[in-house]
């Protein structure tokens, strides 16, 4: 069974990489709410990584739900914590933020915040 998680997490891996690019591309192309759904991806597949390395167990592929559970973790640092509170934010009826930050720094700020972070 380990092995199997651990070949997820080298899978995840990639498609975490693969979807920060797509987000950079489409935010170069002018596509801002793609590019903002595809750094959700990439942060919440980043946060299911985190939670099968740490618990050694397969979890699915919800991207969303990881960034809800990461929100909601008292025990991690603030800075992700409200980083994926804010990849969870709706836009407005005008299709803009309620905040200045950037999703793609966002999305950066936990991936590479739960890179760093030992396994439970």
């Amino acid at each position: 069974m380990r092995d199997e998680v651990e070949k997820g997490i080298v899978k995840q891996n990639e498609k975490v990489g693969d979807e920060l690019h797509q987000a950079r591309h489409w935010r170069a192309e002018g596509n801002e709410g793609r590019a903002r759904v595809c750094a959700r991806r990439a942060a919440g597949w980043a946060v299911g990584n985190y939670r099968r390395r740490s618990s050694h167990i397969d979890v699915d592929d919800d991207a969303y739900k990881h960034l809800m559970w990461l929100k909601d973790q008292t025990d991690k640092d603030r800075q992700l914590r409200e980083a994926a509170d804010r990849l969870c934010t709706k836009v407005r009826e005008d299709f803009e933020l309620p905040h200045d930050e950037d999703p793609l720094e966002d999305a950066r700020v936990i991936i590479d915040g739960l890179q760093n972070l030992p396994a439970s």
